[in-house]
């Protein structure tokens, strides 16, 4: 598990503004009710905001207390699965978007008409959160934030090895990489810091963005229906471009074993790492204006897609004896309060009309909204959540060299074509 982040004291006053600021609406008078909240956050900056929503919230409704609980990550699906089964699971649940609430989507309460549709209108990406990515489906799942999958760099490590540009393609990488090695540090860091899912390389932020340097967004549902096989020579040459990193001395030679790469990047003993905003607040932090963001440039030309997408949030069981008190804490993550609370915890609030404070996620929001890159969803809450876990135990071997792109591909075609029939139609993402 993650060490405890600590936040400054601005961002807690932040916070705690935010809290007074709603707790300015009056609660209506009923009987006291309790719910409980799964997490599976450890203790990363998304379990600093879901405490401090619950905490604001709280103190808004007297009447209502909302207990959280941290789960682990490396099982919390399967704990929430037999605890909904059951009907003795909690109220309220961290949910992943895309497939994966649509997967748990019989136990998850669609909020369309639970959450007036003005605030639900408020929140963005609500397609990848309802059935068959259509927004008028309704959503089962209240984002929690703005995600997305990233680099970060070192500014001054850049300057001194003499990097005028940051590298928007795999040659401009190459390139890069042959300067930060002759001024002595690690390019590109690797390893299984950056990320709560347990304690192995997680390979999808990366297999993102060599699949947006392979395909269009139209072309990506080709993933999802097999008219993109797997085994696509374009996606070998991905995949292969990917550990030819690792031979050319681009990355760390333990990228599997590795779980200090978050400190080494910090420390500046690393130049680059591939990591997304839950993190950004960490690195802000640690190394103030030394740090900026890139989109990994895995594309032969220049990249112009990066990852933009509310990849998790909050959902109400359908066995929930509380659901009225669970509804009314999703609406209030549609205010503004909610919002500030999300920004003072270094995330993205994903509310209309609002902006964030940190400066790095400032750069990441501009891609989109000034250099106009295509926004992509994650590729992992994207296609069939059985097709992620294959790849998930087979493309961390082919960074490093000890599988083959062709074999790693073949097991993830394998696990595509095991799956039932109406999870590989084209015309539905029921999961």
């Amino acid at each position: 598990m993650k060490k405890l982040r600590t936040r400054g004291v601005g961002a807690v006053a932040a916070a705690l503004l935010a809290g007074l600021f709603y707790a300015a609406v009056p609660a209506s008078a009923s009987a006291k009710v309790t719910l409980t909240l799964w997490q599976n956050y450890g203790t990363e900056q998304n379990a600093v905001a879901t405490n401090n929503l619950v905490k604001a919230f709280e103190k808004a409704n007297p009447n209502i207390t909302i207990k959280v609980v941290a789960q682990p990550a490396s099982n919390y699906f399967a704990l929430l699965q037999a605890a909904s089964i059951s009907h003795n699971g909690p109220d309220l649940a961290v949910m992943w978007t895309g497939l994966y609430d649509l997967q748990y989507s019989s136990f998850l309460t669609n909020l369309k008409g639970k959450v007036p549709a003005a605030d639900l209108a408020k929140i963005g990406g609500l397609q990848w959160e309802s059935p068959n990515f259509n927004a008028a489906n309704g959503p089962l799942v209240m984002p929690l934030e703005t995600q997305f999958y990233i680099g970060f760099y070192n500014k001054s490590l850049f300057k001194k090895a003499g990097i005028t540009r940051v590298p928007t393609t795999w040659s401009q990488l190459s390139s890069a990489c042959t300067k930060l090695k002759a001024i002595g540090v690690t390019p590109l860091v690797y390893g299984n810091g950056g990320q709560a899912l347990g304690a192995e390389f997680y390979p999808w932020y990366d297999m993102s963005y060599m699949m947006i340097g392979a395909h269009s967004l139209p072309q990506w549902k080709g993933l999802y229906d097999g008219s993109i096989k797997w085994t696509a020579q374009s996606n070998l040459a991905q995949l292969n471009k990917w550990h030819s990193l690792y031979t050319g001395g681009c990355t760390n030679k333990d990228v599997l074993t590795k779980t200090n790469n978050m400190q080494d990047f910090e420390k500046g003993k690393a130049a680059m790492m591939v990591d997304g905003t839950w993190d950004t607040a960490q690195y802000t932090s640690t190394m103030k204006s030394n740090v900026a963001a890139f989109v990994p440039p895995f594309s032969t030309t220049p990249i112009k897609g990066v990852v933009e997408y509310p990849g998790d949030g909050f959902s109400v069981m359908k066995y929930s004896q509380h659901q009225k008190e669970a509804f009314k804490f999703l609406d209030f993550m549609t205010t503004r309060a909610a919002g500030n609370i999300i920004n003072a915890a270094g995330l993205i609030p994903d509310i209309a009309g609002m902006s964030t404070s940190n400066p790095v996620n400032q750069q990441m929001l501009n891609f989109v909204n000034v250099q106009h890159m295509t926004p992509y969803p994650m590729l992992d809450n994207y296609i069939q959540v059985n097709v992620v876990n294959a790849g998930s135990k087979v493309l961390p071997a082919v960074l490093a060299g000890q599988q083959s792109a062709l074999s790693a591909m073949k097991n993830m075609a394998q696990a595509w074509q095991q799956l039932p029939a109406n999870q590989r139609s084209s015309k539905s993402f029921n999961g």
